[in-house]
Formats: structure tokens, sequence, C-alpha cells
């Protein structure tokens, strides 16, 4: 995966959310803070999961935004949000979110990427179990 995608500042390792939809706001608040989408794109990232879950398995969900807001993106980012003591996905304890903002199907081979790393079981228990923001930058990129 490319290394400009994930800026230090949108890795969080040590957050606690109520439930999804807190969990999702929360991922969408860290790609405004790192300048990579606008303050709308959060709402598409919920109306997203509304229509289809962001959920991949193995504790890891990955939202993004719906097709309609690739205006709100200032930048292709994701960002890496830990959930230690998980949340609840529909049934499904998530203890990692990947959030995604991409512009121009830019989406397509960033999930591609994600998948290859999040379907290695090592690798993916790495991101999970992270402590140090440059354990995930190394696993990512």
């Amino acid at each position: 995966m490319r290394d400009d995608l994930l800026d230090p500042r949108a890795v969080r390792l040590h957050e606690s959310a109520p439930d999804r939809d807190a969990a999702i706001r929360l991922c969408g608040r860290v790609l405004v803070e790192v300048g990579a989408v606008t303050e709308p794109y959060v709402e598409a990232m919920l109306e997203r999961e509304r229509s289809i879950s962001t959920y991949v398995g193995e504790g890891v969900a990955i939202p993004h935004g719906t097709a309609a807001s690739k205006e709100d993106i200032e930048r292709d980012a994701i960002c890496v949000v830990r959930f230690p003591g998980g949340v609840d996905w529909d049934g499904e304890q998530v203890t990692l979110c990947v959030g995604i903002a991409a512009r121009q199907g830019g989406h397509v081979p960033l999930l591609a990427a994600l998948a290859e790393i999040l379907l290695d079981p090592d690798r993916a228990k790495a991101l999970r179990e992270a402590t140090e923001v440059s354990q995930v930058i190394k696993e990512l990129t």
C-alpha cells in the first residue's frame, strides 16, 4: 500500500466507542482532522454502513463513504482506529477500524490492498494488537 496514505496522526490505538455509529463517526473525525475529507463525508460513512455493513471479519471493519460523497474527499487517505474493548458491530465484535477516503475509484485498489493484509492472519493479528503507531505503519506499508 502507498505509504503516503497513512498519516501517523491518523492512527489511534486506544479508543473506545459505545456503538458502531460512534466508532464510524470517530473514524470520520480522524479523516477530517488530517485534512483528507470534509465534514459531510462523516455522514456519508454512516449512510454507507446503513446500506451495507463494512465489517470484513477477524474483528475488522473498513468504513468508507458512498459513491456520492467523492466530492467531500480532499485526498486519498486511511485512518486506523483501534478499540481494545471492542465495539458491537451488528452482533460482531470489532476491535479495529480502517477508515478509507479515496477519490475516482481509488477505494477499489485500496480495499484490495487492505484485504490482502487483513486476510493474512498474522498481519491482521499484529494490527489488532498494535500498541505503537510505528507497528501499524510497518504492517500497512
